[in-house]
Formats: C-alpha cells, sequence, structure tokens
C-alpha cells in the first residue's frame, strides 16, 4: 500500500470510530429514558440505520442497486463476501443481523451491533445454534425482518456455496418470505476471506478512493417446502453474481 492510500484508509478509519462513537453514545443516553429491552433494540435499528448511511459516505463505497427494496418482511438471505455485506444491505433495510460469536468481541463494532439487533451465533457450538434458531423464530412470529448469510462463511468462489437450512426450515414452518438478495465487489480483494484481521482488511479495502459494489433485490420466495426455499433463492442469487461479474468483465474490456 503506498503512502496516500495508507493515509486515506488510516483517515478514513478515525472518522469510521468518531462518528460510530458519537451516535452509539447518543442512542445509550437516550435509552435511559426506555426501560423495555424491545425498544431500546428497535430504536438502536433505526440509530444503526443513520450510521451506516454516514458511513457509505465517509468510505467511499459505490453501489449500484437492482430490482426494488423489500417492503415486506420476512427472513432476508444474502451470500457472503466480508462484514461490509451488512453495512450495505442495512443501508435501507431495517432487520435483525445473524452473526458469528466472534464479532461481539469487537471493540466499538461488537457493542454497537449488540445494541443495534444483531443475533451472536458460534457455529461449531450445538447451544449457540439452538438459542440462535429460538431467537429467530421468536423475531420472524413478531413480524420483523432477520438478515441471515446461509453459506456460514465468506468467499471468492463465482456462486454460492452451500446454504446451511436452518433458518429456511423457520421460514418453512412459519409461511414466511425468503427474500434474496445478491451482492459482490467489483475488487474480489475486497472479500474478507482466511485469517484477516479487522484492521488490515479495513485498510486494505478502504486505501482505495471508491468501492464499487452491486446489489440486486431478487423476487421473495413463500414456501413450506424447504428444498425449494433453498434451490429458487441460491439459484437466484447465483444467476445475479455470474451477471455481475461479466458486467463488470465487460466494462473493463
Amino acid at each position: 500500500m503506498n503512502l496516500l492510500r495508507y493515509v486515506l484508509a488510516i483517515t478514513r478509519l478515525v472518522i469510521f470510530v468518531l462518528v460510530t462513537s458519537t451516535i452509539f453514545v447518543f442512542l445509550l443516553i437516550t435509552n435511559i429514558f426506555y426501560k423495555k429491552k424491545e425498544k431500546k433494540i428497535q430504536r438502536g435499528i433505526i440509530y444503526r440505520r443513520e450510521i451506516i448511511r454516514i458511513l457509505h459516505k465517509i468510505l467511499g463505497s459505490r453501489i449500484t442497486v437492482y430490482g426494488n427494496e423489500p417492503k415486506i418482511s420476512g427472513l432476508i438471505i444474502s451470500n457472503h463476501r466480508t462484514y461490509f455485506d451488512g453495512i450495505v444491505i442495512l443501508k435501507n433495510i431495517l432487520a435483525y443481523p445473524v452473526a458469528k460469536k466472534e464479532v461481539e468481541s469487537w471493540p466499538l463494532v461488537g457493542m454497537v451491533a449488540k445494541s443495534t439487533g444483531a443475533i451472536f451465533v458460534k457455529r461449531e457450538c450445538k447451544d449457540s445454534r439452538a438459542f440462535t434458531k429460538n431467537k429467530v423464530r421468536e423475531i420472524l412470529e413478531k413480524g420483523f425482518s432477520i438478515l441471515n448469510t446461509p453459506e456460514g462463511t465468506t468467499h471468492i468462489e463465482p456462486k454460492t456455496i452451500a446454504f446451511k437450512p436452518g433458518a429456511f426450515v423457520l421460514a418453512a414452518e412459519l409461511g414466511v418470505p425468503v427474500i434474496p438478495i445478491a451482492i459482490d465487489y467489483k475488487n474480489l480483494n475486497d472479500a474478507w476471506v482466511g485469517d484477516d484481521t479487522f484492521v488490515p482488511h479495513f485498510l486494505r479495502c478502504f486505501g482505495k478512493w471508491k468501492t464499487e459494489i452491486k446489489v440486486s433485490y431478487l423476487q421473495p420466495v413463500t414456501s413450506n417446502n424447504v428444498d425449494k426455499l433453498i434451490s429458487t433463492s441460491k439459484t437466484s442469487i447465483d444467476n445475479e453474481l455470474i451477471r455481475f461479474r461479466n458486467e463488470w468483465n465487460t466494462n473493463n474490456n
């Protein structure tokens, strides 16, 4: 990384911390006047959206959107490239995201996520998965949306890898729609894979003047058949990922 990119990335990281901290502290202070935990979380989700909108301007993200943002609640599922996926998808959508347990321990990010509706799961732990499943069911039954990445890990494969069925089983049982979203980044190095840690990854990604992203909101799927929910949503996301990459490759030629 050259000096100019490094300075840009560090500047963005500092502003990222300052903006997030300021809004988060304001949320905590104003939450003193609300007794119900559920009300505090719902306010946190709205505050999180405002943080995210500001961060996109700071970080230089350029998002091309296809389709219409969902107006209904349900199980929102997407492919998984990086921790930034949620920040892109939740820019305008109000939902409870499911995140890996490690995020909870991240300085500042973990505290903000916990206070704004994130559900943390340790995928290798049976008890943690069971707790998460029950929490997701509770939220869906109340008519709120869940954001989940059923691949369970990040990768740079051209199409999605196998979807874990857990959330789809709940959607089939409860009769809630599955809302697929495809997301990808022009620069494959923006993917967060392997043993990369937060700060080095942040500096590498946001040392660029802009980060080009494509997002596609796809048709909701409702069915009591779990296999149909998985195959239909997976195929629609895969088709969009291939289209995204073809468009980028064509434009580069």
